[in-house]
């Protein structure tokens, strides 16, 4: 069965809540490893990153309660 971009966001949030914190390249390595590559892209500055869609879902799912840091390319959980 595949893996929808759902359950990848959902790993994101369980992942961010139980450490407090959740680096952009720690989610992108485990992202890949896990789920696949069709849910990774290469952003405009050469860097790997979590799909729009991944996010859009996250974003929805932790409903205002993370905050990205983007001097540290991280999550925060507030």
């Amino acid at each position: 069965m595949a893996v929808t971009a759902n359950e990848v966001a959902e790993w994101m949030l369980e992942r961010l809540k139980s450490a407090g914190i959740l680096h952009q390249k720690e989610a992108v390595d485990y992202i890949t490893q896990h789920y696949g590559e069709s849910f990774i892209y290469v952003n405009e500055n050469g860097n790997q990153a979590i799909s729009k869609e991944v996010k859009k879902i996250f974003k929805k799912l932790h409903g205002g309660k993370a905050a990205w840091e983007r001097d540290g390319f991280f999550w925060g959980w507030q």
